[in-house]
């Protein structure tokens, strides 16, 4: 007997993990939505596809698909790739204790930090800036930007404090903005001290979210391009913490944890409806 479903919990960011070795089920945009939803469904974050393999050697490089809860495909996720790094483990997919996975938004080294898996280390690549503390009108508020890929879109602004209203008001407003095609990822960004500072998000696709491994990977490079903070940094956020380290030429490597939350078979009633979206 196998599971339907994983899930795993990143800081209070959670995600599904339906493995198309082990399920049938067809991920449509509406089966995404509805897994994802909180009332009808599992309720989640988002959905963690994989894994796929080169060939039928469980050895070749591994690759994943991730969805935001309204369907739409993600380049990459930090706290999504330590969550699949730990579903790897914990199906026996991988046995040492570093190895590569392969996303849409490019090829990212994993290193488990304990056996279980529990803390993991990744490899999240170098930081991209399109735009550095320029200004933006929204809702005639001027705002200082600063835009850059992670291997996804993120937009950091810089504030004194931080407001969650202020994160609901302005993230849906700054993630559809017609200068970011593709939507975009928003942090909200306050410094504490050279070694720490403090965000609130708006994740593409997904909405309020309590923590995010990208959105940390990506404040945390605006805060060192600015020299506001040293290369390494914690940042805090409403679910936790994340330490990203930074070196010169910006590459960036994220540490946190991840903890499993729950294995379980879809109902047939909800196996009606997943089968009816395919």
């Amino acid at each position: 007997m196998y599971a339907d479903y994983d899930k795993y919990h990143a800081l209070g960011n959670d995600y599904i993990v339906i493995d198309p070795n082990k399920s049938t089920i067809t991920l449509t945009e509406k089966n995404i939505r509805l897994l994802c939803h909180r009332n009808f469904g599992i309720g989640s974050d988002g959905i963690l596809y994989g894994p796929f393999f080169n060939d039928s050697s469980m050895s070749q490089r591994m690759s994943l698909r991730i969805f935001n809860p309204d369907g739409s495909e993600a380049e990459k996720s930090g706290n999504g790739i330590r969550m699949f790094a730990r579903y790897l483990v914990d199906q026996h997919y991988v046995t040492e204790k570093e190895f590569s996975l392969k996303t849409v938004g490019g090829t990212v080294q994993v290193e488990l930090l304990d056996k279980t898996g529990h803390q993991i280390k990744v490899d999240m690549g170098t930081a991209a800036f399109t735009a550095i503390n320029e200004q933006i009108l929204i809702h005639n508020k001027a705002l200082q930007i600063t835009s850059l890929s992670i291997g996804n879109p993120h937009c950091v602004i810089l504030c004194d404090n931080l407001s969650t209203d202020a994160v609901l008001e302005l993230g849906p407003v700054l993630e559809n903005h017609s200068r970011f095609p593709n939507r975009t990822n928003v942090q909200f960004l306050k410094v504490i001290d050279r070694r720490t500072i403090q965000i609130e998000i708006w994740e593409r696709g997904a909405g309020y979210t309590l923590a995010s491994g990208s959105s940390s990977c990506a404040a945390a490079s605006t805060a060192y391009k600015l020299g506001l903070v040293d290369h390494e940094v914690n940042v805090l956020m409403p679910g936790g913490v994340i330490h990203v380290a930074i070196r010169q030429d910006g590459h960036v490597f994220m540490t946190g944890p991840v903890s499993a939350v729950s294995r379980g078979r879809f109902s047939s009633d909800l196996q009606v409806l997943l089968d009816t979206n395919s």
